[in-house]
């Protein structure tokens, strides 16, 4: 099938053109059922359930309430993930319909994916890391832009989908800082077919996160995230007044040698994600914390303005 031809058959489940990132830690199987009611794509990280076993029960959970709308799971990919091959078993007899791969994949796992009856998206932050995913024949790919919640980019989302889409006819999905409906358009105009929103969902009632983090979501802006690699090797977005109050020094960050991600979920990684919260720079059109749905309804409406404002049907 084309890229044109998925993306169009996705987009026929979906009341807007919108894909939920998968939030370590916040993002849970009621978020993902409340996304998926709402009228997008839902989704969360396989390593958010404690177990695998919780892993296997979330899933049919977020089957049984949604039924035919499709929803995703993402897959951490690199060989340190220790759960990788007991969770890649569950996600396969479930038949999960859309499995994110993240920081490392192989074309054998997309394949096998794939003969399982899933689309296959992976997400990069270069045109290169982009090719080499084409190359292993993922159906998708996520532009991860600069400004994107978690582990971020440093292109323009302007740039980046630019590039990505002069040669990729697949389904292609933008983030960074995408956060109400005429930036969901924008990135439309662009050439993404589904705009990828992750952090205004931090605020929403059915995300595992402290009432302080969502209330430090609704109260921050673009110039309250901090983007640094000292805490998980590699350049990611975090809240500055978070930084703050455990006291550090956002503009004097040092990484501690020899500290890196750990994929297994322990270790200095997890303890960055629970204690200083992560988000992107969108957040400023967070005014509240709410249902997801309430959120997304709003995305809608504002989405149907800015299509009329251009002479589309709303």
């Amino acid at each position: 099938m084309s890229g044109k031809a998925l993306a169009a058959k996705l987009k026929s489940n979906l009341r807007l053109p919108v894909m939920a990132g998968p939030m370590f830690i916040a993002s849970t199987a009621d978020l993902v059922i409340a996304q998926c009611k709402a009228g997008i794509i839902g989704s969360m990280p396989a390593l958010n359930p404690r177990t695998t076993a919780a892993l296997d029960a979330d899933i049919a959970r977020i089957k049984a309430a949604v039924g035919d709308a499709p929803y995703a799971i993402n897959l951490v990919a690199h060989p340190t993930n220790e759960r990788l091959d007991a969770d890649l078993e569950v996600v396969l007899r479930h038949k999960v319909p859309i499995v994110v791969l993240a920081l490392a994949a192989n074309p054998a796992l997309v394949r096998q994916l794939q003969a399982n009856g899933a689309i296959v998206f992976q997400d990069v932050i270069k045109d290169r890391h982009a090719r080499k995913c084409a190359e292993m024949g993922v159906d998708g790919i996520i532009a991860v832009g600069a400004g994107a919640g978690g582990h971020t980019g440093d292109i323009s989302p302007f740039a980046l989908c630019q590039e990505i889409r002069e040669w990729w006819d697949g389904v292609l999905l933008l983030s960074g800082a995408i956060a109400n409906g005429r930036a969901v358009l924008a990135a439309e105009v662009l050439g993404a077919d589904f705009a990828y929103i992750g952090s205004p969902f931090l605020a929403s009632t059915e995300a595992n996160t402290q009432e302080h983090f969502r209330q430090m979501i609704v109260d921050s802006h673009a110039v309250d995230i901090v983007t640094t690699n000292c805490f998980t090797g590699v350049n990611a977005n975090f809240l500055r007044p978070s930084l703050v109050e455990h006291g550090l020094d956002p503009n004097n960050l040092q990484r501690a040698e020899g500290k890196g991600i750990n994929i297994s979920g322990g270790g200095d990684n997890a303890k960055a994600w629970k204690e200083i919260w992560s988000a992107g720079q969108g957040i400023g059109a967070i005014k509240r914390s709410e249902p997801a749905g309430d959120y997304i309804e709003r995305l809608v409406s504002e989405y149907r303005e800015a299509r009329v404002a251009i002479g589309l049907p709303g």
